[in-house]
């Protein structure tokens, strides 16, 4: 599948969206800290879902998802990490975001998970 039709990757594109419009509000001490630690996690997740999506094997595109994932989890923390800092107060919108992100990357991962069992029963 395409990864431009893929609603995980749409829903990822919209995060990104909202955490560089949120970074912009941050300290400009943390210019080099944590908005760009934001920035490059929430990045990493549709890039991933967009890589995994054009390799040739079931196999590979799980291991995009799971790095995805792993990015997924960064920014999670970051925001929380923000929010504790003060310098955001809309965490829980964003963790709507990411709990819906996390929940279309695992279904994707399930479906891979599936075709790979699938294939090893067939062989």
């Amino acid at each position: 599948m395409y990864y431009k039709d893929m609603e995980v990757w749409k829903e990822s594109i919209k995060l990104v969206t909202d955490i560089y419009k949120i970074t912009e509000t941050y300290p400009q001490s943390e210019l080099f800290g944590l908005t760009n630690q934001l920035r490059r996690s929430v990045i990493s997740i549709p890039s991933n879902i967009a890589e995994g999506s054009v390799k040739h094997s079931d196999k590979e595109s799980l291991r995009f998802l799971d790095i995805a994932l792993g990015s997924l989890a960064e920014l999670d923390t970051q925001m929380l990490i923000s929010q504790n800092l003060n310098f955001i107060n809309n965490y829980d919108t964003i963790e709507q975001q990411i709990s819906k992100v996390r929940a279309l990357l695992i279904g994707l991962a399930k479906y891979y998970e599936k075709q790979l069992n699938d294939k090893n029963l067939v062989t």
